[in-house]
């Protein structure tokens, strides 16, 4: 076996690059089919209750307050707005239409507020189908029409 020495060492390191290249496509593959496009959920005006009484909170007279009551499974049991026996979302939906008004338009409801007074053991679905209810919906051309923005949810009060 015969070895050729020319007496110059070689400085230069040949880098494979169609491994790093693999990595690089392999990468974005993953990032591309990992991507999720989110759309935005209802976006409600919502205030909660505060922790504890406070001495800066001003009680303000609200238009219209909605009362949802259950039973001891969770279930609900009635609607109330504001003197009126209502029998389920729709009823409440067209009850809000009629304070508003069909022709308000965006800015028409801005300063109406609605207090949802919910017992304790209320299911959450209840929650959110008055707040359905209340805030607004989508026409058959796809148009979303706001009604009242602001909700406020009074504090809850354990039962005895």
């Amino acid at each position: 076996m015969k070895l050729r020495n020319t007496g110059e060492l070689s400085d230069k390191v040949d880098i494979q690059m169609t491994p790093m290249i693999d990595i690089v496509f392999l990468l974005l593959i993953f990032f591309i089919f990992n991507f999720r496009i989110v759309v935005q959920e209802g976006d409600f005006n919502i205030r909660m209750p505060v922790a504890g009484p406070s001495a800066a909170s001003i009680d303000t007279q609200l238009p219209i307050r909605v009362r949802l009551t259950s039973d001891d499974e969770g279930n609900l049991t009635g609607i109330v707005a504001g003197d009126r026996k209502l029998d389920n979302f729709s009823d409440l939906h067209q009850f809000i239409l009629a304070q508003v008004g069909n022709d308000a338009g965006p800015d028409g409801a801005d300063n109406m507020e609605v207090e949802l007074d919910c017992d304790y053991g209320l299911k959450y679905r209840y929650v959110i189908s008055a707040v359905t209810a209340i805030s607004g919906y989508v026409t058959a051309d796809g148009h979303i029409v706001k009604l009242i923005q602001k909700i406020k949810l009074s504090p809850p009060k354990k039962p005895s």
